[in-house]
């Protein structure tokens, strides 16, 4: 049997528990030279010599060579033959998890609206969904049709008229689960690419692969840089950082329950970070005694014990308001508020990602099937970002149309502004229609 991983204990009361606590969310997602070297020669390349330099990269990085790069597009055929050769069970949840997403989606479309006012000005704002979206899923070994769907459908539903979907095939390896779940999010083309120079190609163009308007999609440190380097030619969805949970319980939760909650984050990789906040001090024990009783019965217990090891911590706290106070301190990417009446405190919760409310909302169901978005802000970033939604995929035009009159005080208004700013030819084309 593996032996104990030490899971740091902090206690509130202690009078370092702010430093403790800065010391535990520390996490630097900054690329260092090398990577952002490599990703500015990527991206030059790509700009550049177009087919040819993704070609070459998919050889050199994915070890998969083409001799025309139309040999790197799977056909919506092979996107249907994916799916329709899928096994009934997992077919049956694909369809049931997209049409979950799909439904809570709907409810956020944002329509345009205007107004006129009394001297028959027209003011108003029109919501147009964007023209082409780029979709980075990862591939090989590590692929997630969850993150395909998540990522496709909210752009579907804002009436997104082209999705280009991006997915690595190492040596060749394809994911069929993904390809199916590519075909039922109504994704238009897939290319069989990745990295850095999947990004370069979505976010220029080539003469294959079309110039997209954002890029959306997690990928590795190769990726998230080049998505920051391409920012500005495309918008992007935003950098994440390395998988969080938080669960705040009062001590009545089955304590297998709370560990295996925090190993559903721990397994992504070695820098996730899972950490459980309460009041009851023995509950605290219990779950540490879960923990290390369960840990070896999982698959990926090797990532799992470096992430507890390095990145979790048990927080003992001197009661609910303080643990909510803890919480909206860490701005978690996932909350689970594991207690008796979440719905009483839920809107004390001021920075979270997503909220799981009540002992029996696993995190785990928001990242497949519950129907909000499994994208969200990472590493402190829910202070000031929101999940991914139908509102990244539409963007708004504000709308003006001045009656004569209207045209008339506005410009007496403007003329007034525009000349304390020595902004004269502004003041004068206002002043054009002012009438004597």
């Amino acid at each position: 049997m593996s032996s104990n991983v030490s899971v740091k204990r902090l206690i509130s009361s202690q009078a370092d528990f702010s430093q403790q606590l800065d010391t535990l969310l520390a996490w630097e997602s900054v690329s260092d030279t090398a990577v952002n070297q490599t990703v500015t020669d990527i991206l030059h390349q790509v700009r550049t010599r177009g087919d040819q330099a993704v070609m070459d990269f998919t050889e050199r990085f994915d070890h998969l060579h083409v001799d025309d790069f139309s040999a790197l597009e799977m056909s919506k055929e092979r996107l249907q033959q994916a799916l329709d050769g899928l096994p009934k069970e997992q077919r049956t949840a694909l369809e049931q998890a997209s049409e979950r997403v799909r439904r809570y989606h709907e409810k956020q479309v944002q329509g345009s609206w205007n107004y006129t006012e009394e001297d028959g000005t027209l003011l108003g704002q029109q919501v147009m969904p964007m023209d082409r979206v780029g979709v980075y899923v990862p591939g090989g070994k590590a692929a997630y049709p969850s993150s395909v769907l998540m990522n496709t459908i909210p752009a579907k539903v804002a009436g997104v008229k082209e999705i280009i979907m991006v997915v690595p095939t190492p040596k060749g390896e394809l994911n069929e689960l993904v390809l199916a779940a590519a075909c039922i999010s109504g994704v238009d083309r897939v290319f069989t690419i990745g990295g850095a120079q999947a990004v370069a190609a979505l976010a220029y163009g080539t003469e294959t692969v079309p110039r997209v308007d954002k890029i959306v999609g997690p990928g590795n440190i190769f990726v998230a840089t080049a998505k920051r380097m391409v920012f500005g030619a495309v918008g992007i969805d935003m950098i994440a950082g390395p998988s969080e949970i938080l669960v705040v319980c009062d001590g009545k939760t089955d304590p297998d329950w709370i560990a295996m909650d925090l190993f559903s984050q721990a397994e992504h990789d070695e820098d996730a970070q899972p950490i459980l906040v309460s009041w009851d001090k023995t509950f605290i024990d219990q779950v540490d005694v879960s923990i290390q009783k369960l840990m070896p019965t999982l698959e990926r217990e090797s990532i799992i014990r470096v992430s507890m090891a390095e990145r979790a911590a048990l927080i003992e706290v001197k009661d609910l308001d303080e643990a909510i106070t803890v919480a909206n301190r860490i701005a978690p990417e996932h909350l689970e508020l594991s207690i008796e009446d979440p719905l009483a405190v839920v809107e004390q919760i001021r920075h979270a990602g997503a909220i799981f409310m009540g002992r029996y909302t696993a995190e785990a169901l928001g990242d497949y099937c519950a129907g909000p978005n499994h994208v969200l802000p990472t590493s402190g970033t829910a202070r000031f970002s929101s999940p991914l939604g139908v509102y990244d995929f539409q963007k708004r035009s504000s709308l003006i149309m001045c009656s004569a009159e209207g045209a008339s005080e506005l410009g007496k208004v403007a003329s007034i502004l525009a000349r304390g700013e020595s902004l004269t030819a502004h003041a004068r084309s206002a002043e054009y229609r002012i009438k004597d």
